[in-house]
């Protein structure tokens, strides 16, 4: 069974949340789901993975961050003010308010049993940071992760400052999606300490997994070697899948799986099986 929630953050915002395999509540091992830049829990894969681990006797929670541009709606950005206004940092809050959620019993009465987290591009970056401060995460997974939070060339970054702000088109929509200046400067004054990927990789210390479509054009393999490169080996796995991108040869709308992502799907479930169960 499905269930929906909304949680009012420490700033009044909106958080709103799918819970995947609910009657697994109480007992069993949590998931929690983070999704990427102009990404959203409904997006592709998601809907179809929660009720993956679901089945597998997991306890999912997918979220959409208060400011990814989605609202009261499933899959359309109709809060691009909002999306505008986004920062790292605040992303990072939301997902530890979540977490605390969890530990005190917002969804119903658990047992508390370990957290793992799963995140996708710029989720699997967010992933990453929370779970090196975070005890209570036992297992990270990250799909298609990006190795640095700064993905702008100098050129692009004073044009930013110049303007204000900075525009991405949304191919899928084809909307001009804005990004106020606030981001690059969460970016700047937080690239040493909260948003340093290679300091959170060398610090995290517990399983993860890396996952990486060698053909994936938005977040090369390359990041996701990177990433490697800083974690322990003894601790880390890292699955490289062949002829796929980004999305694992996943669209949005869904229309099924197919042998790749299927093979995402199996790597992943061994992963939270070896290291929550």
């Amino acid at each position: 069974m499905n269930k929906d929630f909304v949680l009012n953050t420490k700033k009044n915002e909106k958080i709103r949340i799918t819970t995947y395999g609910y009657k697994n509540l109480e007992k069993e091992s949590c998931l929690i789901f983070v999704h990427g830049f102009k990404g959203f829990k409904d997006w592709g894969f998601w809907p179809y993975t929660g009720n993956f681990f679901a089945g597998k006797g997991f306890f999912v929670l997918s979220f959409n961050f208060s400011h990814n541009g989605i609202g009261e709606g499933v899959t359309e950005f109709a809060e691009l003010d909002k999306f505008a206004k986004n920062t790292f940092s605040l992303e990072l809050e939301e997902l530890n308010e979540i977490i605390d959620a969890y530990l005190n019993n917002f969804f119903g009465t658990s047992s508390n049993r370990p957290i793992g987290i799963l995140g996708h591009s710029r989720g699997g970056g967010d992933a990453l940071i929370i779970s090196s401060k975070r005890k209570e995460i036992k297992a990270v997974v990250t799909w298609a992760a990006v190795a640095n939070f700064n993905r702008y060339t100098e050129r692009q970054a004073k044009e930013w400052r110049k303007n204000g702000f900075f525009e991405v088109l949304n191919t899928r929509t084809n909307q001009m999606m804005r990004l106020n200046v606030s981001l690059l400067e969460d970016i700047e004054k937080n690239k040493t300490d909260l948003l340093n990927l290679e300091k959170a990789a060398k610090n995290l210390n517990k399983p993860l997994l890396i996952v990486h479509g060698e053909q994936d054009l938005s977040v090369k393999i390359e990041e996701g070697e990177e990433i490697y490169s800083w974690s322990n080996k003894e601790k880390t796995e890292f699955h490289k899948i062949k002829a796929t991108g980004h999305t694992f040869d996943i669209t949005h709308p869904f229309s099924g799986s197919n042998p790749k992502f299927d093979s995402v799907l199996d790597n992943t479930l061994n992963f939270f099986n070896k290291n929550l169960n």
